[in-house]
């Protein structure tokens, strides 16, 4: 008995790209015979299957394709090729408020969408409370949506759509919006609609979810399947992409990975495989120079996706243009607020460099077991030092990339004092 619910089958989605839109306008009148667009495709040949009552998750780099996936899949986009079989009533949280209507109020867009997934009046009313409950957004369930909040949108959707039992459940990043008390609801009730058997197809990039919820994730990568399997090993390869250091042909051995992963360390290029902050800060008074900096995960593989509590090596060189007495070396790792939580510095550490001359380059490891809560964190790093008494900043680079932390159980605050706890019976009735 075949138990999939989702069927994808050579499924291939091309845009033309036209140079202007005077081509696009001779096309269409059929005033030129000769081709004026290129074909991207945004899908190329996509197969794959999702098996009734598992969770299972889509991931890939941005531009993998998984939005425009999920659009084919809830029939929101027609496929160029291919087709989607879907065994069941879908409800979808796609862009945010899709399928909601402006000008009508919060309740007024839970029938809406009740009767667009084919519910009736009197059903919706059966549903309505629990819905409203859930979303949490009060009186303003009576205003319209154009006067809500991103947060309030996202609270309405997740209620309407997880509370009208479907059999199928599509999230396309939508859990990313809302407070941390709503994300662990949301969670609860996918949880508990799972255990029912809806089947649930995620599309999101923390790591640390994919990890937790799903028995099965598809990698996409530039509008092509690459992989299905397991989360962590999935997650792996997405890590790979994120640093382009991905090979089609990465079925190797532990001994040739361990040996790929001594040379790649040995690169001096390791800034241009991460993601730069468009935020970044970069000062200082030229003495010295931040040359390289990397991010090495506990299989000493440069990434910028780091599991909690395993081991992650922070590195930076620094070339020196001029002698500099007691040069310090730094890192600073901050939250999404910009408030400090961690690091630290070679004085600190008592590793001192008592005279750096000019055209040296120095290489500073920073290794440490990775205790702070799974998210996404900022990451600086600083060369400073002391002159006649007085602090100088010789080159600083704030806020340069960013870490993501990967967590399958996050505990109270900022980090995870990493309790072991032991339970024990010691007395009886």
């Amino acid at each position: 008995m075949d138990n999939n619910v989702i069927k994808v089958k050579h499924i291939s989605k091309i845009y033309k790209l036209y140079d202007n839109p005077m081509d696009r306008l001779k096309e269409a009148l059929k005033l030129t015979k000769k081709k004026k667009y290129t074909e991207y495709y945004a899908l190329n040949d996509i197969n794959f299957e999702v098996e009734k009552g598992s969770t299972v998750g889509l991931i890939g780099t941005n531009g993998a394709g998984k939005s425009t996936l999920l659009k084919i899949i809830t029939g929101v986009l027609t496929p160029t090729s291919g087709e989607v079989e879907v065994q069941g009533k879908i409800a979808a949280l796609l862009e945010l408020g899709a399928g909601f209507n402006q000008e009508y109020t919060g309740i007024e867009n839970i029938y809406l969408n009740g009767s667009m997934m084919g519910y009736t009046k009197e059903q919706m009313d059966e549903r309505v409370n629990t819905i409203t409950e859930f979303a949490g957004i009060g009186d303003f369930i009576n205003q319209p949506v154009k006067t809500y909040s991103s947060g309030m949108f996202a609270r309405l959707a997740f209620a309407v759509a997880i509370n009208v039992d479907p059999d199928i459940l599509i999230v396309d990043e939508a859990l990313s919006v809302g407070d941390i008390y709503f994300q662990a609801k949301c969670f609860n009730k996918m949880n508990e609609i799972k255990a029912k058997g809806t089947t649930i197809l995620l599309v999101t990039h923390d790591m640390g979810s994919v990890i937790k919820y799903c028995d099965k994730v598809v990698v996409l990568n530039k509008g092509n399947y690459l992989k299905e399997g397991k989360p962590k090993e999935m997650v792996d390869i997405y890590k790979k992409l994120l640093v382009n250091q991905y090979d089609d042909d990465d079925e190797i051995d532990e001994v040739i990975m361990e040996s790929e992963d001594n040379q790649q360390e040995d690169k001096s290029n390791w800034k241009n495989q991460l993601k730069y902050s468009e935020e970044k800060l970069v000062y200082g008074n030229n003495k010295a120079s931040i040359i390289d900096f990397g991010i090495f995960d506990h299989k000493g593989k440069l990434s910028n996706m780091l599991l909690k509590k395993k081991d992650f090596t922070i590195r930076m060189r620094v070339e020196f243009h001029e002698d500099v007495e007691n040069p310090i070396f730094a890192f600073t790792i901050k939250n999404v607020h910009g408030s400090d939580i961690t690091g630290t510095n070679t004085m600190f550490e008592k590793k001192d460099v008592p005279l750096a001359r000019k055209g040296e380059i120095y290489e500073i490891s920073f290794k440490q077991q990775m205790l702070l809560q799974g998210g996404e964190y900022l990451l600086s790093f600083g060369c400073t030092g002391f002159e006649n008494g007085e602090f100088v900043v010789y080159h600083r680079l704030y806020d340069i990339t960013n870490i993501a932390v990967i967590s399958e159980q996050d505990t109270v605050g900022v980090f995870d004092i990493d309790s072991k706890v032991d339970v024990k019976l010691v007395s009886e009735d």
